[in-house]
């Protein structure tokens, strides 16, 4: 049977079409997708990239492939605002997960909500510039005709979902990372929407369960998209929630780390986590459970920008790197290069630190731009320890994951053994396994998320990175370092 998972990432749109007897990838596709970025923190693209990047992708598909599709789901990038009218059509650009223009409608929908800690008490999340609430509230205070004409609210999965089957509908994991949802509940938060305006609420998308399907490929996106008319579409979900099921986090206590423009650690759980600092996002997952998540605003941002400074591929940067000893001999880089999400600093800016002449060079620095991103998660590694959730070993993805250099920081500098599954397209294969999970359930078959991610996740638990220990304390004192200049320049950025 053909699956189709379809990513849709910060960078690029991604189509991979699965073989479930074969058990592996047959064919797959990526497109480039552009970004606005400004000063203020502007992070925007527009939902017409989206069209033309998917149409290009399955364009590159075999025909005879394609033809075979039997079911379709999708992963898309967190939080993202694509306002259309009744009609479907984009009002303003899409406000991305990374855009941290939204710090004073953040204050403003705290205050109204009675302040942060009422906030988490109702509802499970704070407000923070990267959820979808004050986007929302963006729009209304800075684009009010596009505001007053707003009829749909999607997130960017629920937008290819809609081109897909022409249907408004969104799930229980993507829709827990808007700040507009009540996350122990499961439900839209009213009084959140409300006080925002009267349209916002009905202007939500329907909610499904995850192994619920957003509908059936339509006669206009199979001829658009050249895929079989009546196709199942899943529920689908936010790139996180799909990279979980893509590398087997599916069950109590397993954790993964992503490493992508941003940086995710999150676990799998029967119940919700709810962190009363906001620190641990409490989201669900897509396979109906709970999925906490800490994010980092900035994961390869910092190795991508020196990499380009210095004239570098991604092997020779990793080259570069490999030149320099664990810790970088004290150079430590603050990696906010598009502010940050953990710690609270929308208006952050990357610093490089604890230069001499003795340590300033080029190795250095490329190893202390790979150390960097992993001691941001290691933060917050910290907050999920603090809530009683104990990981024993670490799956890796994302696209730093196939850093072997990155294998090994992330294992020393987490403590943990660090597992990679055999899946260079997490996401894409968790939407795939979504929906074979989806197709069996509507045929009235019982079998388990966690049975099908054991039987298609291929993963090598002989061949885990263990950490080494005497790096480990080295990174223990270069982590204390990073967290005192952190918290020099913390007052600069508040």
């Amino acid at each position: 049977m053909i699956l189709c998972g379809i990513d849709l990432g910060t960078q690029s749109c991604k189509v991979a079409l699965y073989d479930s007897e074969k058990h592996e990838i047959v064919a797959k596709a990526q497109e480039a997708v552009a970004l606005i970025s400004e000063n203020d923190g502007t992070r925007e693209q527009k939902a017409e990239w989206y069209d033309a990047a998917l149409e290009k992708c399955f364009a590159a598909l075999d025909g005879g492939l394609k033809a075979q599709i039997k079911g379709i789901g999708v992963s898309g990038h967190q939080h993202s605002l694509v306002p259309l009218d009744a009609e479907g059509k984009a009002l303003y650009n899409v406000k991305m997960w990374n855009d941290t223009a939204t710090l004073a409608e953040c204050a403003e929908l705290t205050a109204a909500m009675g302040g942060e800690e009422a906030l988490i008490a109702e509802q499970g999340l704070p407000m923070r510039p990267g959820y979808t609430a004050p986007k929302v509230l963006w729009l209304k205070n800075h684009k009010p005709e596009a505001f007053n004409k707003l009829a749909h609210i999607l997130l960017s999965h629920d937008y290819i979902n809609y081109l897909l089957t022409g249907n408004y509908v969104a799930e229980y994991g993507d829709g827990s990372g808007t700040a507009l949802f009540d996350v122990r509940k499961r439900v839209w938060a009213k009084r959140t929407c409300d006080t925002i305006g009267p349209n916002v609420f009905a202007a939500l998308p329907e909610l499904h369960s995850s192994e619920q399907p957003a509908g059936k490929v339509s006669a206009k996106a199979a001829a658009r998209f050249g895929i079989p008319e009546g196709a199942l579409v899943a529920a689908g979900g936010g790139d996180n929630m799909m990279a979980a099921i893509g590398t087997g986090t599916v069950a109590n206590g397993a954790l993964t780390m992503s490493l992508g423009t941003s940086g995710t650690l999150y676990g799998y759980s029967d119940k919700p986590v709810i962190d009363p600092t906001g620190g641990v996002s409490a989201f669900c997952s897509s396979t109906g459970g709970w999925l906490p998540l800490h994010c980092s605003n900035n994961c390869t941002v910092a190795s991508e920008n020196f990499r380009a400074l210095f004239g570098l591929d991604v092997r020779a940067f990793d080259a570069e790197a490999e030149k320099a000893p664990a810790g970088s001999e004290g150079v430590i880089i603050l990696p906010y290069f598009d502010g940050e999400r953990n710690p609270n600093l929308p208006h952050g800016k990357a610093s490089l630190m604890g230069m001499n002449s003795a340590n300033f060079n080029k190795a250095n620095i490329a190893r202390a731009a790979l150390e960097s991103a992993i001691f941001g998660l290691r933060f917050g590694l910290e907050s999920f320890q603090r809530l009683g959730f104990q990981p024993a070993s670490l799956n890796l993805t994302g696209g730093g994951a196939k850093s072997k250099i990155w294998q090994r920081i992330a294992a020393n500098v987490m403590k943990l053994p660090v597992i990679v599954p055999d899946a260079t397209e997490a996401a894409a294969m968790g939407g795939a396994i979504q929906a074979l999970w989806t197709l069996q359930k509507q045929e009235g078959r019982a079998e388990s998320i966690e049975a099908l991610t054991k039987e298609h996740i291929k993963v090598d638990e002989g061949a885990a990175i263990k950490p080494d220990a005497a790096e480990s304390a080295i990174y223990d004192n270069a982590y204390a370092e990073f967290i005192k200049y952190l918290d020099a320049v913390k007052p600069m950025y508040l």
